[in-house]
């Protein structure tokens, strides 16, 4: 697992960790079961708060990228299946209300495409 946190990047170092574990789980550099550091030891690598770790952690086990296994460590999860799920009931439930809300399907999809480039960029 390789890292590289930028202090003058605009994104918080939690959300680098985030961003950057989650991205290489997905991607396959970290497979299935790959344990990771702990907390104390990844932050100390990489000059980190442990609490940043910590933040960023949580946020990857919410989003179901890694799960804790309590003594035996954090390891990735098996997340293209159930972060799919995640996404898809998620986009049922924005679907939802934004007919009730009274939108049309291109306002709902403008304001989708507004809120992924918001989020991934142009």
């Amino acid at each position: 697992m390789t890292l590289k946190i930028h202090i003058d990047d605009g994104a918080p170092p939690y959300e680098q960790v985030r961003a950057q574990i989650s991205e290489q789980a997905r991607s396959g550099a970290l497979p299935v079961g790959y344990r990771l550091p702990t907390v104390r030891g990844l932050a100390g690598t990489l000059g980190l708060a442990a609490n940043t770790v910590a933040k960023a952690y949580r946020a990857l086990e919410a989003d179901g990228v890694i799960e804790t296994r309590g003594r035996n460590g954090t390891v990735v999860a098996a997340a293209g299946s159930a972060a799919q799920r995640e996404a898809a009931s998620a986009a049922q439930g924005y679907a939802e209300r934004a007919r009730r809300l009274g939108l049309t399907e291109d306002e709902a999809l403008a304001a989708v495409r507004d809120a992924l480039r918001a989020a991934f960029g142009p």
